[in-house]
């Protein structure tokens, strides 16, 4: 009866713990990433230097199906685009990319919003100064 109760109590575990990995209850992944292909993100990424040029941020929408939410990309307070998707299904993935111009250099956030503005997610990524070697 113990090992029951174990098995019992650790699938719970395991269960409230993959509940908890989710960022938002309506968003089971949002990340930065190098690219998205198949739409899945490849190579996430938290930082990179600034010859990168070219961000995606993409999200995973789950049970909004009907809405409309929107990428906000901010850099040093300002907003620097908004990215408006319709929600078409109970699980729909999203994505949207900014060029980055080497001077802007900084955090940058993107802040996943509702149509009445209710912020469900915010993510940060930090685009920083290619540091120069010695032997360059």
């Amino acid at each position: 009866m113990k090992k029951i109760a174990a098995a019992i109590l650790g699938l719970f575990l395991s269960l409230s713990t993959l509940a908890h990995e989710w960022p938002h209850a309506n968003i089971s992944e949002a990340v930065f990433a190098l690219n998205v292909e198949d739409r899945v993100p490849i190579d996430i990424v938290e930082e990179a230097n600034n010859t990168l040029g070219k961000i995606y941020f993409f999200t995973n929408i789950r049970d909004l199906k009907g809405e409309y939410i929107t990428h906000r990309w901010i850099y040093d307070d300002n907003v620097m685009t908004n990215v408006r998707f319709e929600i078409r299904g109970s699980r729909w993935r999203v994505w949207s990319s900014k060029n980055l111009w080497p001077t802007w250099v900084g955090q940058w956030r993107v802040q996943v919003l509702l149509d009445d503005a209710t912020m469900l997610y915010e993510s940060t990524f930090n685009y920083k100064k290619q540091e120069v070697t010695e032997n360059e």
